[in-house]
Formats: C-alpha cells, sequence, structure tokens
C-alpha cells in the first residue's frame, strides 16, 4: 500500500496526474481524521503556501511534497491564521507538530522540524489537539484523478 501511495506522490510531484480531489487520512488515538488538501509540490508552491488566507476552511490544508527527507524549516511571513504544522517521514509516521501564529516582526522567525521529513501537512491551529493527532500517528495520501 505505502509504495502505491509515494507511487501517486511521485506522479503528483511530476506533474503526470491532475488532481480533483486529494486527501490525507491521520490516524489518530480514537480512529481516524480525513483532511482534504491542495498539494504544494514545486518551489513557488513551497514558497506561498497559506500565505495572505484570511481563512482555512474546517478539515482542509495544504499538504507539501517534496523529493526527500530531512530538517524541514517553515514560517509564517505573510501567514494570517495560525497553523498547526505537522511533519511526515518517509514512512508516513508524524515525526514532530508544530502550532504557529502569524508573523507580526521582521525578520520572521522560522520553526525547524525535530526530525527529518519528506511531507508536511498543515492545518488550522489545534487540529492535531482537538483531534488527538500525535507523534507516532501515520498517513496515508489519496488521490482521486479526472
Amino acid at each position: 500500500m505505502e509504495k502505491i501511495v509515494l507511487l501517486y506522490v511521485v506522479l503528483v510531484i511530476t506533474g503526470c496526474v491532475s488532481q480533483q480531489q486529494t486527501e490525507v487520512i491521520l490516524s489518530t488515538t480514537t480512529g481516524q481524521k480525513t483532511v482534504s488538501v491542495e498539494v504544494a509540490n514545486g518551489p513557488d508552491e513551497w514558497a506561498t503556501g497559506l500565505m495572505n488566507r484570511p481563512s482555512l476552511p474546517e478539515n482542509s490544508g495544504m499538504l507539501f511534497v517534496f523529493p526527500d527527507a530531512q530538517h524541514r524549516s517553515f514560517w509564517m511571513k505573510n501567514t494570517l491564521i495560525p497553523l498547526d504544522i505537522i511533519f511526515i517521514s518517509e514512512q508516513f509516521e508524524i515525526v514532530d507538530i508544530a502550532t504557529l501564529e502569524p508573523c507580526k516582526t521582521d525578520p520572521c522567525s522560522s520553526y525547524l522540524s525535530n526530525a527529518p521529513a519528506r511531507y508536511v501537512l498543515e492545518v488550522n491551529a489545534n487540529y492535531t489537539r482537538n483531534n488527538n493527532i500525535t507523534l507516532g500517528n501515520k498517513a496515508a495520501f489519496y488521490f482521486q484523478t479526472k
């Protein structure tokens, strides 16, 4: 199953799959939660992320797909809403979670993940706490194509 999901991730990165809907399924201590996401899979999208958005619908987010696993640095420049940032390993395990507030100073500080991550999921702040999502939980990605 992980190889199939990873194949779809590779296809999305290379632009071979056009997406209608992408979902991230997160295991929790009480079951599963589904997040509908936009995929950021290139340098321009990674740099922009969720900047300048006044809100984010419940159970929605942005999934950052990187070509490799490494410590990831995120900041909240021009981000208007507080976010939970969920760092996910190549093995689809949650390895770090940070709750960050919008940046109100210049320069903005950045947050460096505590462990290498290949994927990063941004959702509304406190989503992880409210849904019992913790370190060690698993994530799965589902891409429905046209």
